[in-house]
């Protein structure tokens, strides 16, 4: 084993050489902004922080829905990134989206490397230069990893302790992670609070209770400063709506645009609290700069609070895509059986978020959805004809 202080000491001597003038990064001009912050919300605080101090990032899972929003955000804060990703599940388009809503001087700030967290050697590489872990790589979806089990753990725990072990060994000052509300379990008390987890209900689930294990293994061990970020139902842009294992609100939406049917297991009376991904991305900066010793080393609920039915949820999209497409406004949805191993009900207490971490989230579910729609409807949009005038660009998932 190695020794703590062996480990912070190594740590110290590479943030020095990264500091360096010499270092691999192209330099970047130090700012010298001063700020008010007596009315700043604590996130508006961190991003100017951050603006004022850039550092480097290795964001895991880059090409993916939540990473290419953290890189975006990250790379407008002027910040360094790294990222790593292979596309098992990530896009290349999604990465040059990215590219197209940052300046050339800011994308030039990021160095991507095709690499799978499988790869020890490869997750060495990537944290070699950075101060912040954002582990978001994993195999998500419960219904993929009931049919794959040794694919979910591949990936969410021999993957997760090869980054682990990396950040450990190239000394970062933190290390964030996507947890998941899948560890709640059979727990059935409605308002999830962070110490009540009960036993999984699927191997994705088991794979992240194993994640908060080893994160504070590593932290009791190596003295590494890791937060986890357990995520309720993300959704917004860049959310592949296409395959077996996609999300619930990309998957409607693009049945809605297509004229096919929605499906709905269960009753539609299962309940989930519905989280916008730019409430996600304030959480992970948040937790990768808070400065308290009490706020480090702990997991914590992302999402709204709220809690909004399947049921609720059909009628919100219908509302919202019924003016666009004539086909949506009499859609009823066709119910099926329950899926095996899905939680009934779900909704997170994020008190502890807001008094640890400063987070308050600032997109509701009806926000974030009439966001997301305006992204789904442009790229979705049936392809004009030849007759109709020439096609605008259009993301493709693969």
């Amino acid at each position: 084993m190695i020794p703590a202080a062996a480990v912070r000491n190594r740590g110290r001597r590479a943030r020095q050489v990264r500091d360096s003038p010499s270092g691999a990064w192209p330099p970047h001009k130090k700012n010298t902004v001063k700020f008010d912050n007596t009315r700043m919300t604590k996130y508006e605080e961190t991003q100017e922080h951050l603006k004022a101090r850039p550092r480097a990032w290795l964001v895991t899972g880059v090409a993916g829905f939540i990473g290419s929003h953290l890189l975006e955000t990250l790379l407008k804060l002027d910040q360094r990134v790294i990222g790593l990703d292979n596309f098992s599940t990530g896009h290349r388009n999604n990465l040059a989206q990215v590219r197209e809503a940052v300046t050339e001087e800011r994308w030039r700030r990021f160095r991507f490397i095709d690499g799978d967290i499988r790869s020890l050697d490869a997750c060495r590489q990537a944290c070699r230069a950075a101060d912040f872990v954002l582990h978001q790589a994993a195999l998500g979806s419960v219904p993929r990893s009931m049919e794959d089990p040794v694919a979910a753990h591949e990936s969410n725990v021999t993957g997760f302790l090869n980054v682990l072990v990396a950040a450990r060994d190239a000394g970062v000052a933190r290390f964030v992670y996507a947890g998941s509300s899948a560890v709640y379990g059979d727990r059935s008390r409605l308002l999830k609070v962070e110490p009540d987890v009960g036993r999984p209900l699927s191997p994705y689930a088991a794979t992240k209770c194993v994640n908060e294990l080893y994160a504070d293994v590593f932290a009791r061990c190596y003295g590494l400063p890791s937060i986890g970020l357990r995520y309720f139902n993300v959704f917004g842009p860049r959310q592949d709506p296409n395959g077996a294992y996609a999300a619930v609100i990309p998957r409607w939406v693009a049945a809605m645009i297509r004229g096919e049917p929605v499906f709905i297991n269960g009753d539609g009376e299962t309940a989930r609290d519905f989280c916008y991904v730019g409430n996600v991305v304030q959480a992970n900066l948040l937790a990768a700069t808070v400065d308290a010793p009490d706020a480090v080393n702990q997991v914590y609920n992302i999402a709204v609070s709220g809690r909004t039915t399947l049921r609720e949820l059909f009628e919100m999209i219908r509302s919202l895509l019924a003016p666009r497409y004539a086909q949506v406004r009499d859609l009823r949805p066709t119910y099926r059986e329950f899926r095996p191993g899905d939680v009934r009900h779900s909704q997170a207490d994020v008190g502890k978020a807001r008094r640890l971490l400063g987070y308050q989230p600032h997109w509701r579910l009806q926000q974030g959805l009439a966001q997301a729609i305006d992204w789904y409807v442009a790229e979705l949009a049936p392809r004009p004809s030849i007759t109709s005038g020439v096609a605008r660009p259009r993301a493709a998932f693969s």
